[in-house]
């Protein structure tokens, strides 16, 4: 059901993955919002610098869409250094992460996507890689088989995960630096569609722009998606420029309300209401009645809902809450 989402924050496909790459800022100064990493990040690339050392290993995680990947590309490059870019799925065995390391020069960054899935085997021998910048290899079978050690040249992993929680406690222990990502304000949100609109080639005005970060659910990758679709409405019904008139028609008929709800946001909410009387539910029952994934609806779904306030994770399970009473026209049972 996600693929097909508007307002995922996942990308859609191989095009959009184009789009994104052509907007992302390349510098921590062309980097909008996130400020304290941000500001961080600069003191801690400065000081690896002056060292002549390469920076910490990173462990980047927040939801999808809000900057894991940029902000890894914008540290190799602040760094002067080349980045490798892979996810935890890809590295299947041993072997795949060896001959990735093997191909490493000095001070290079990994990336490191969906790190928490990792295999045990793959992550055994990552810990003695970023420890102590070695190898160990097996080779042969059987009583001939005998371990070889490789020096590896000084290099920075960076890994993003969703999901922090399920990264084992020995692979958390081994990044220098952690940071959480947060959703960003729709007042970063409405610098960054003015900058993508501005290297998209397209006028907008600053309601417009205001219109698309306030429905864009806190999340730079969505409010690029939202910008393209308005865009094409403007193709199409007026004169290319984008004026608020133009933002509210586009997103109206896309069905993503004042605050970036969709269908499947409202469907989540009038579930918990109608269904199961605003009383706590559990994650797994909810993602049953919806017929929906219970890691999609932790990953993309909830973090939101959960910071515009309409539901609450309590011991007893999902709680809707007055706002979203409100906000969808029910009225509260007693």
């Amino acid at each position: 059901m996600d693929e097909e989402r508007i307002i995922s924050p996942e990308l859609e496909n191989s095009s959009e993955e184009k789009l994104e790459n052509s907007l992302r800022p390349k510098t921590l100064d062309e980097y909008i919002g996130q400020d304290k990493v941000k500001e961080n990040m600069k003191i801690y690339i400065e000081a690896a610098k002056k060292r002549g050392e390469p920076l910490d290993h990173c462990l980047f995680y927040g939801p999808p869409g809000l900057g894991k990947t940029t902000l890894s590309n914008i540290i190799s490059n602040e760094m002067n250094s080349n980045i490798k870019i892979t996810s935890g799925p890809a590295i299947e065995k041993p072997g795949d992460l060896a001959a990735l390391l093997t191909n490493l020069s000095e001070f290079d960054v990994l990336f490191i996507d969906e790190i928490h899935r990792l295999s045990k085997s793959v992550e055994e021998i990552l810990y003695p890689a970023l420890e102590d910048y070695t190898l160990d290899i097996i080779i042969g079978k059987g009583p001939s088989a005998r371990s070889i050690r490789l020096d590896l040249p000084k290099f920075t992993l960076i890994g993003a995960t969703t999901k922090a929680g399920s990264l084992t406690t020995p692979l958390r222990d081994r990044f220098g630096i952690v940071h959480r990502l947060e959703l960003y304000s729709p007042e970063d949100l409405t610098k960054i569609i003015k900058r993508s609109s501005g290297i998209l080639g397209v006028k907008i005005d600053d309601e417009a722009a205001k219109e698309i970060a306030r429905r864009s659910r806190g999340t730079p990758r969505i409010a690029n998606r939202l910008l393209k679709r308005v865009r094409d409405y403007a193709t199409v019904l007026g004169n290319g420029d984008i004026d608020k008139k133009i933002t509210k028609h586009a997103l109206n008929k896309l069905e993503i309300d004042e605050l970036g709800l969709d269908d499947i946001d409202r469907k989540i909410l009038e579930t918990m209401i109608v269904q199961y009387n605003g009383k706590p539910v559990g994650i797994e029952a909810l993602a049953t009645t919806i017929g929906e994934e219970v890691d999609t609806i932790e990953d993309v779904y909830e973090p939101y809902l959960i910071q515009i306030g309409f539901i609450a994770r309590t011991v007893r399970g999902r709680q809707v809450l007055p706002p979203a009473y409100k906000h969808l026209g029910y009225e509260m049972s007693n």
